[in-house]
């Protein structure tokens, strides 16, 4: 009896000794509760590494950076529609941006068209950069070409278009006004897709979302100024309320529905590729959003002021593709011809036929890389060891997901007939817009161009494959499993981050 009263207080300042140390510890998993654990490894890793890719990467070196910076500035200055430019060599759209800015791009351009070989560095000069970066951005502007992204419309430079006017707001220089441009596309793919994985926060697939929004090439995109890193965010979001509302049967909440709304207007205006996975909305039964009475037609609307915008913007558009040919090898000018194509595809269907199973043959493996990560114009492919940490964390986040019963078979086809018309778009529109006629495969297609569509793919897979990873006991997979899938995403980054350094600066 004595023993035992002697023991408790030490037992108890045992206890309040762990509740004190414990204190930031529960407040930690009070917030991941909170947001999700998928959401919180999202927003420290892609926040960290994108961060790292927008300062590293030289200006200008990301995927068509440098025409993608050009649109967005003429976003930033109200310039909407394409603007058709002067060009000896024929049909170009372009607009003006700072003399200095121009100066940087001729220099990047110069600089990654004709680098050395390794074991060479592919920036030649780093001091040149540092020297056209200082400079101060004046009221001189040039004019330069972006005929490609002349394209888009303005939608996806919305947030690029901010952090150009942060940059004018303070005076900043030219370095600085590339790199506030790079962290304002960065900022809004952590906002969207954030905001996607807290919809998941309650499922186990938030982990398939989370691996697909930390591939290399998708946070590598989010830290240089591409139209891709709203596109990606965007198709992410929609797809996220896609598999809550329709693959798990949850209901989603107001702010849920209005953003899978808004995402039905909008992603046809960032790419129209992707315009029939927006258009899916219309499957989610309108309970689930919310809807009822007339209400329940506002999804129709939606997708149908999507649709209208889509075709709209194709028609204001249409123009640019007779430039596009100028991309091309000198030799390939003017062999582009959209009516072309088109009627090549509608008279000789198997011809066309013939020609993708070629590109299939030619080039699926350099897609399957590219899917991983082609890191802009340094052309740096993310190593082996990045693919193959995805490829297990791919596994994990596909093997722990919930076992879905919905939607039924009939509706599950349709969503699975839609995702292979989507890849088929991609396809189609890079032939009529990019492949010479009588070229001997579709041309311009990358691995990149799948990833807006690759949860509702794999969803669409999940809903019917039943096998599941299992642990000890039968039991599901566990927090392990989150771990493992946290771990291999951040290998990936890291190797990818270090060969991009070596190759790029070394």
């Amino acid at each position: 009896m004595i023993a035992d009263t002697e023991t408790r207080p030490a037992g108890n300042e045992r206890a309040a000794g762990k509740n004190r140390l414990s204190t930031p510890a529960r407040a930690g998993r009070a917030v991941i509760h909170r947001a999700g654990p998928a959401t919180v490894a999202f927003l420290l890793l892609a926040g960290i590494f994108g961060l790292v890719f927008a300062v590293m990467s030289p200006p200008f070196w990301g995927h068509d950076e440098l025409t993608q910076f050009g649109r967005a500035y003429q976003v930033s200055q109200g310039g909407l529609a394409p603007t058709e430019i002067e060009d000896g060599r024929g049909v170009a759209y372009g607009g003006e941006v700072p003399a200095t800015v121009e100066a940087l791009m001729g220099f990047a351009l110069d600089d990654y068209t004709h680098n050395p070989g390794e074991p060479f560095p592919l920036v030649a000069d780093p001091g040149t950069y540092q020297r056209l970066s200082d400079a101060p951005v004046t009221d001189e502007r040039k004019t330069v070409w972006f005929t490609n992204t002349a394209a888009y419309s303005a939608v996806p430079y919305i947030p690029n278009a901010i952090g150009i006017w942060a940059a004018d707001l303070i005076g900043a220089d030219t370095g600085t006004l590339v790199r506030l441009t790079r962290l304002a596309g960065l900022a809004s793919y952590l906002l969207v897709v954030g905001f996607a994985l807290w919809a998941l926060r309650a499922h186990r697939i938030q982990w398939l979302a989370f691996t697909v929004a930390v591939l290399p090439i998708a946070v590598f995109q989010a830290g240089t100024i591409t139209a891709d890193t709203l596109t990606n965010a965007l198709a992410l979001l929609v797809s996220a309320l896609l598999v809550k509302g329709l693959f798990l049967g949850d209901r989603l909440g107001r702010t849920e529905t209005a953003a899978v709304l808004a995402c039905a207007i909008l992603l046809p205006l960032c790419k129209p590729t992707y315009i029939l996975l927006a258009m899916l909305v219309v499957l989610i039964p309108a309970e689930r959003m919310g809807l009822t009475g007339w209400r329940r037609w506002i999804t129709w609307v939606c997708a149908a002021l999507g649709a209208i915008g889509f075709a709209v913007w194709m028609k204001i558009a249409a123009p640019t593709g007779e430039g596009t040919s100028l991309m091309r090898p000198q030799h390939q000018w003017y062999t582009v011809d959209t009516g072309e194509q088109l009627i090549g595809i509608l008279t000789d269907p198997f011809g066309f036929l013939r020609t993708f199973w070629e590109s299939i043959l030619r080039r699926d493996h350099e897609w399957f890389t590219e899917f991983f990560g082609e890191l802009g114009f340094a052309y740096v492919n993310v190593p082996a060891t990045a693919i193959v940490a995805c490829l297990l964390a791919l596994a994990v986040s596909v093997g722990t997901a919930e076992r879905f019963t919905h939607p039924d078979f009939r509706r599950t086809l349709v969503v699975a007939l839609i995702m292979a018309a989507s890849v088929a778009m991609i396809y189609v529109t890079l032939y009529m817009s990019f492949t010479p006629v009588g070229y001997y495969i579709i041309d311009g297609v990358q691995g990149r161009y799948f990833i807006p569509l690759a949860l509702v793919t794999l969803a669409v897979l999940l809903r019917w494959m039943p096998f599941r990873l299992r642990g000890p006991g039968d039991r599901e997979p566990g927090r392990g499993a989150a771990v493992t899938i946290v771990v291999a995403a951040t290998i990936a980054l890291v190797a990818t981050v270090a060969k991009y350094h070596i190759y790029v600066w070394a």
